[in-house]
């Protein structure tokens, strides 16, 4: 079973000046979503969910991630990074996340950006121009909150009731004037090192 894929819709937002400074570096948000039928609409409930899951998961996994590499220049260069689904209203919640929460899915992106660190993600039910929301990471050290970014944009047309929407975010740099610190700073502070 192939995923019939309606569509790829990409976006890309490039950040200059940040709260009225220039950025130092410029901040490049990028997203790369499919837009397909849901191999699960209308069949009532599915009790097992893996035979989809194993034939869409890695030809998504694959197309976005070569997507999302084209468009950075290379998994070098991508240093956030985070994944998204959203189920048309015909479809259950379970539905999206059986796409995205398999390592068919994540490992293509994962090791082609030679990350450490864990997809972030949001997985949500809703109709068309539900927003795409990926939550970003640095992709090497979750603890790394200049890298707590959003990938946020819309598909007029997407999700139909049957459909479902499959993305992945990237960052090329972090918030340009990140001055909030780490994750380790507070753990230091707190005298908890195990947190």
């Amino acid at each position: 079973m192939r995923p019939a894929i309606r569509k790829t819709v990409t976006y890309v937002e490039n950040t200059f000046i940040e709260g009225g400074k220039e950025a130092p570096t410029p901040l490049r948000l990028i997203g790369v979503a499919a837009v397909l039928t849901n191999p699960w609409a209308g069949r009532g409930f599915v009790e097992d969910l893996s035979p989809e899951i194993r034939a869409v998961a890695p030809v998504l996994g694959e197309l976005l991630t070569r997507e999302i590499l084209e468009i950075a220049g290379g998994g070098d260069v991508i240093e956030g990074y985070g994944k998204a689904a959203i189920c048309g209203t015909a479809g259950e919640i379970e539905h999206a996340s059986a796409l995205i929460h398999t390592l068919h899915f994540g490992n293509h992106y994962r090791r082609a950006v030679g990350a450490k660190t864990y997809l972030a993600f949001t997985n949500l039910r809703g109709g068309p121009n539900t927003p795409v929301m990926i939550p970003l990471m640095d992709k090497n050290d979750e603890g790394r909150r200049s890298h707590y970014l959003t990938v946020n944009f819309q598909i007029a047309d997407a999700p139909a009731p049957d459909e479902l929407v499959v993305a992945l975010g990237a960052s090329v740099g972090g918030r340009p004037h990140h001055r909030i610190g780490d994750r380790y700073q507070d753990l230091k502070e707190l005298g908890d090192l195990h947190g």
